[in-house]
């Protein structure tokens, strides 16, 4: 397969590697951007393992909270500059407020009546494209509700009253003190926001994943020349601290830098007066996986010259 310019520009952008090491990556791996970042990991190139390689859209995520259920959303517009517009800010509220009477599902969010308003949210969304003059969406959205405690909610980069660049939230069940569990249940959220796990617990980890993990150690390992037995203690050891990096309860908590976040929960229900459990959490960076068309602005000008 030929490898054209614009490949390597792509996984440059994603790796952060050279454009020769990219070049040789796509090559050995016919093509595929996916396995040739696994190649460029492997050989221990990619400078941006932990880096998104996703370029983010603008716009705000929102979140509304009423006691034992929040819900978060994100609407997209095309600039940073109508997301500071107060319509715009406006609109992604009272989306926000909305969703917390469906199910939480873009689909029934997008057909409910806007809280406040005579249309449907699909409907104000396309009139405030036509006054605004950009293009927005609501793209995600989340709901949890537990039987008894709070779904606390945390906003990252904020813009203003639940509006932010990141949104948390976190479905703790407890019998406890409702204002204890709503402070731990925010630097929870805090956490989460800066660790961004990929699961819970361990076994919520996808399996695609963590095969995909063990695959890249396992080669790391092999090109090491180490005998089997060692490396298979190798693979284990790499395991254990990938899910110690990536499942919630096993990280760190940020807050104390030294307790685990189950243990910081632990620890929590001293003052709440009762056991608390984790039931779920969501996390909405804006504009996860949207890609964004960069322009190259000489280029243009200098088309207009021609």
């Amino acid at each position: 397969m030929a490898i054209t310019a614009a490949m390597v520009k792509e996984l440059r952008a994603k790796s952060g590697a050279g454009m020769m090491d990219c070049k040789n990556a796509l090559t050995e791996n016919d093509g595929n951007i996916e396995a040739a970042m696994d190649w460029l990991r492997t050989k221990g190139i990619s400078k941006a393992e932990k880096k998104s390689s996703r370029v983010a859209a603008e716009g705000l995520i929102g979140i509304v909270q009423a006691g034992n259920k929040a819900v978060v959303v994100e609407v997209n517009s095309e600039t940073d500059f109508v997301a500071k517009n107060d319509q715009f800010q406006g609109i992604v509220r009272d989306i926000a407020a909305t969703a917390l009477d469906t199910d939480g599902s873009v689909k029934a969010i997008s057909a409910a009546p806007l809280k406040g308003g005579d249309k449907s949210v699909a409907e104000t969304l396309t009139a405030a494209i036509g006054t605004i003059g950009e293009n927005m969406n609501l793209r995600r959205s989340a709901k949890l509700e537990v039987a008894n405690g709070v779904v606390a909610g945390y906003i990252h980069n904020a813009a203003g009253e639940g509006l932010g660049k990141i949104g948390v939230l976190v479905a703790l069940e407890s019998t406890g003190d409702v204002v204890a569990l709503e402070a731990i249940g925010k630097q929870i959220g805090m956490h989460i926001a800066a660790m961004s796990p990929l699961a819970a617990v361990k076994e919520d980890i996808p399996q695609d994943v963590a095969d995909r993990e063990k695959a890249i150690f396992m080669e790391k390992a092999r090109e090491s020349g180490k005998p089997e037995n060692i490396i298979e203690k190798m693979i284990v050891g790499s395991m254990r601290k990938f899910y110690e990096a990536n499942v919630l309860m096993s990280q760190t908590f940020v807050i104390d830098g030294e307790n685990s976040v189950e243990q910081a929960l632990k620890n929590a229900e001293k003052e709440v007066g009762a056991p608390i459990a984790l039931k779920g959490f969501v996390r909405l960076a804006l504009g996860e996986g949207v890609e964004k068309v960069e322009e190259d602005f000489a280029a243009e000008v200098a088309s207009m010259t021609k």
